[in-house]
């Protein structure tokens, strides 16, 4: 009897680990309150209205959408080709190719962004919003490399040559065979390039600027002079969104198989 009471409560215990704190901003985010604070004194939406209300949000959440669009449509342009080539050609030093592509993923963001701080944007005199640009389109270039690599991988190589046998060019094969078939990886290769860079903190801290600032970035501006209910409201429509994003690419376009 312990043992099968073992698993189900170590289960319960970290999935409470896990959601806990974010039930517990959501809860806050509809405080009666003037203060975060938990329990929440009292039911209201009006924190949920105020949101929508602050400019700096609408401002950092046009730039943060303009980053992880922008960023991520230009890391699939570079990254589909480089996924391309490594998986159809034997390139020479390929293993090291793939090692630079992802030494954005295993290098600690905080590090990555004073790196681009101090060797690129400040010698070079790059513009803030350039900067950010280039440094989340980085970022989101080697989750681009990843995940169209495992559609490739799961793509058969003689599909394509039989369209070249056929009288087809090879560039004609990659647009008319190849894309279609790959069209679910590079979807998702977009959904999860748009959610890293959306929610990136260590490297746009860095790279952010007198009125050039990212969503999160000015979500901790904002907590450090107002603390009311406001930032944790934004917290919990930010999670939704991102809930929702994921379930539709899942329901939609099977993400977990591409990453």
């Amino acid at each position: 009897m312990t043992r099968q009471l073992f698993i189900p409560i170590t289960l319960a215990l970290v999935i409470g680990f896990l959601i806990g704190p974010f039930l517990i901003i959501v809860a806050a985010s509809f405080s009666a309150g003037d203060t975060l604070a938990f329990p929440p004194q009292g039911f209201s939406l009006k924190w949920i209205a105020k949101v929508f209300t602050v400019e700096s949000f609408r401002d950092s959440f046009a730039m943060s959408m303009f980053l992880a669009i922008g960023g991520t449509f230009v890391a699939l342009i570079l990254g589909v080709p480089a996924s391309y080539a490594m998986s159809r050609y034997k390139l020479p030093f390929s293993e090291t190719i793939r090692t630079i592509v992802s030494a954005p993923i295993i290098v600690p963001g905080i590090i990555v962004g004073l790196a681009l701080l101090r060797y690129f944007v400040v010698p070079f005199g790059i513009g803030i919003t350039l900067a950010l640009f280039l440094a989340h389109t980085a970022l989101i270039l080697p989750y681009a490399v990843r995940v169209v690599s495992a559609s490739l991988t799961n793509l058969r190589s003689d599909i394509e040559e039989a369209a070249v046998l056929l009288g087809s060019s090879r560039l004609g094969a990659f647009f008319r065979v190849v894309l279609p078939n790959i069209r679910g990886g590079i979807l998702s290769a977009f959904i999860l390039g748009f959610v890293t860079s959306f929610n990136q903190v260590p490297v746009s801290l860095f790279l952010s600027g007198p009125g050039v600032r990212t969503l999160p970035i000015d979500m901790l501006g904002y907590m450090e002079i107002v603390f009311d209910p406001s930032v944790a409201a934004l917290s919990s429509l930010l999670a939704f969104l991102s809930i929702g994003i994921v379930f539709m690419a899942e329901r939609f376009l099977g993400f977990s198989r591409y990453v």
